[in-house]
Parts: structure tokens; C-alpha cells; sequence
């Protein structure tokens, strides 16, 4: 909060990274709760909101979902520490994680394959709208292997 009272909103979006339009939409999906508004129907925020919107912003990054994010605010809100709730999310974040990695690594391979063939004196002609690895073929503009 302000020494003079309450945060606007866009003293709360600024004060926490984001823009007041994302702070709505937070209101809007249930993720903020309904602040209090003046006489002129502004709204008011407290230091709560601060702390709520740290949060969210902390489970973003992450890479939790809102839903999920929406789950732990209730399990928060009850005066819990939502950890507890917190590690399935975050294990199945880990394993989402690292079924990535594993695909980049293939994709990564696949590019250091082809990067260390090129340039080719045996380079075939272009397929149109294809890009084949090393050892593959395409057949009507589709990678036979890989199916791109």
C-alpha cells in the first residue's frame, strides 16, 4: 500500500511486473478476488493483493498452469501452506519438462546430423515444402520418417 491509503490498479500492476489489464482478467477468472472500489467505482487494493499476485507470478514461472495455480490459492487461502498440494503439480511440471529436454535433444541431434552433411556435393534436389533429416526420403512433399 501507499502511504496515502490503498493501491490503484495500476499502482498494484506496477508495483508487482504487470500490467492492469492482466490484473482484470486475474479478477475475472476467479484467480483475484473482487476488490473493494471507491465511491467512483475505482478499485482498491490492499497489501494482500501484492502478496497474491507475487504468488501467482512466482507459480508462473514455474510453468504452472492457471488451473493449477487457481488450486493452491484455495488450498492458501484456507490459512494452509499448499505445498503439500503443490508437489504433484510440480512433479507432473518435472516430467513435462523432461519429455521436452528429450525432444529437443532428438531435435538437436537431427539438426547436428544435417548441419554436418551440408554443404553436400551430393546434396538432392529440393522437395517443396519439405525438410527431410539425413536418411530419410520424402514422398509426395512429407518426410517418409518423420512425417513432416
Amino acid at each position: 500500500m501507499t502511504e496515502a491509503g490503498p493501491l490503484t490498479i495500476s499502482d498494484l500492476a506496477a508495483c508487482t511486473g504487470l500490467r492492469p489489464d492482466t490484473v482484470r482478467y486475474y479478477e475475472r477468472v476467479g484467480l483475484m478476488p473482487t476488490p473493494a472500489r471507491t465511491s467512483g467505482d475505482h478499485r482498491r487494493y490492499g497489501a494482500p493483493a501484492v502478496d497474491r499476485l507475487r504468488f501467482i507470478r512466482g507459480a508462473q514461472r514455474l510453468g504452472l498452469r492457471l488451473d493449477d495455480i487457481r488450486s493452491l490459492l484455495a488450498v492458501r487461502d484456507t490459512g494452509e501452506c499448499p505445498c503439500g498440494p503443490a508437489e504433484p503439480l510440480l512433479r507432473t511440471r518435472i516430467a513435462e519438462i523432461d519429455a521436452e529436454i528429450d525432444r529437443l535433444r532428438l531435435l538437436r541431434a537431427d539438426l547436428v546430423a544435417m548441419a554436418d552433411q551440408l554443404p553436400s556435393a551430393t546434396c538432392p534436389g529440393p522437395v517443396p515444402g519439405t525438410w527431410c533429416p539425413p536418411g530419410h526420403h520424402a514422398t509426395e512433399g512429407r518426410c517418409d520418417a518423420c512425417s513432416t
